[in-house]
């Protein structure tokens, strides 16, 4: 049976983990991107062929470009729109010129991801990634102070909210503000000003106008995508709810239903993030998976738990809430009518062991994900040999 071709995601030469280093965890594929170039500018040809060279020298294949990044004016539609699309347009005929045409990116405003603590201790002792919704009413309603932010909080949450927030010390609501800031991509330094204007920004445009810039992105790519047999992936809202009063579009079944019946040209695609679905108290993401599995292209396999409230942490990649057994069985099945191989990484992993005394991106230590990777490495082989 055909196996899964296995990756890893690695942020270029300045990245903690080497190429080296993921050889010997046992991928083959690097999922990479020009973390250095700023947001919107075009990718040139000489660029995309130095990061590639530099990943086939080390006997690996550059297999999915994540992210090229969509400029804050295409999610907008603000007056230089045009110029961004034309941009990004030119990139993705650049990265398929080179033989690369999976590319993952994400339409979420503002934040491309948030968690509120980037060094949960587990029984362990591990560090994994966590999210807290009464600390995130903490930076919301005491911190950041938008109007009418007590409207998003249960009365419960905003009560413990304000008894945490007068328990924090001024160093540890400086920590909560920096990790909240850190999925804001390729920024350094910005403001909470900044930030409020954005976060307005996106309160006028809405659910429905975040959807329609979305589909208006897809429309103006589709001639590219289709001549040069791009797949383009999007990446579900991480986490997959309304945070900050920012709008959310990809992060339940409905949504991609919605945006596959809009935009049915097989160019648009999914990348399939349990992690990201599975801190949604209400995905089932097996069922999930069985319904858009014809446009997942490039998936992303990872765990968490939950609690009643809808706190979540990032669990071992077997351990969580997602029923990864049952859903591994689908990719297989899936897997076995695809001409190629679908890719997937291991996506995050906790801090363990040495890396304890090292310093990376947030969820991307080395031994983490190397378990996590021997984890569903081992699971696809054993459910392929039943």
């Amino acid at each position: 049976m055909k196996k899964l071709e296995q990756t890893w995601r690695w942020y270029g030469p300045e990245d903690s983990v080497s190429l080296q280093d993921i050889q010997q965890a046992g991928a083959s594929g690097i999922v990479s991107a020009l973390h250095h170039v700023p947001h919107g500018e075009i990718w040139t040809k000489e660029e995309i062929l130095t990061r590639k060279n530099d990943i086939e020298k080390q006997g690996l294949k550059w297999s999915v470009v994540e992210s090229l990044p969509i400029h804050e004016a295409i999610k907008t539609a603000s007056s230089d729109r045009s110029k961004y699309l034309e941009n990004y347009k030119i990139s993705l005929q650049n990265l398929a010129e080179c033989g690369l045409k999976t590319i993952c990116y994400n339409f979420m405003p503002v934040l491309d991801w948030t968690r509120t603590q980037l060094d949960y201790s587990l029984d362990n002792k591990a560090k994994a990634l966590y999210f807290d919704w009464v600390d995130l009413a903490i930076f919301d309603i005491h911190l950041l102070k938008k109007k009418h932010t007590l409207l998003d909080y249960s009365p419960e949450i905003a009560v413990q909210a304000n008894e945490r927030y007068h328990q924090y010390s001024a160093k540890e609501l400086e920590k909560l503000q920096f990790n909240i800031l850190m999925g804001i991509p390729g920024e350094k330094n910005i403001s909470l000003e900044d930030l409020q204007k954005s976060i307005s920004i996106y309160e006028s445009i809405g659910r429905e106008g975040l959807k329609e810039n979305l589909l208006y992105f897809l429309k103006s790519i589709a001639g590219i995508c289709e001549e040069n047999g791009i797949k383009m992936t999007l990446h579900p809202d991480d986490p997959p709810y309304p945070i900050l009063g920012l709008p959310r579009i990809a992060s339940c079944l409905e949504d991609f239903e919605y945006l596959l019946q809009q935009e049915p040209r097989s160019f648009n695609g999914i990348c399939f993030c349990t992690g990201s679905l599975g801190a949604s108290l209400n995905n089932n993401i097996p069922e999930i998976f069985k319904k858009v599995k014809d446009r997942v292209y490039f998936l992303h396999l990872r765990n968490v738990k939950k609690d009643s409230w809808g706190n979540f942490y990032e669990a071992d990649h077997l351990d969580g809430d997602v029923d990864m057994v049952a859903l591994m069985k689908l990719i297989i099945e899936e897997n076995q009518k695809r001409s190629q191989a679908l890719p997937f990484r291991p996506d995050h992993g906790h801090q363990i062991l040495d890396d304890m005394k090292k310093t990376s991106n947030p969820g991307y230590s080395a031994i983490g994900r190397l378990k996590g990777l021997a984890e569903l490495r081992g699971l696809e082989l054993g459910l392929i040999g039943i």
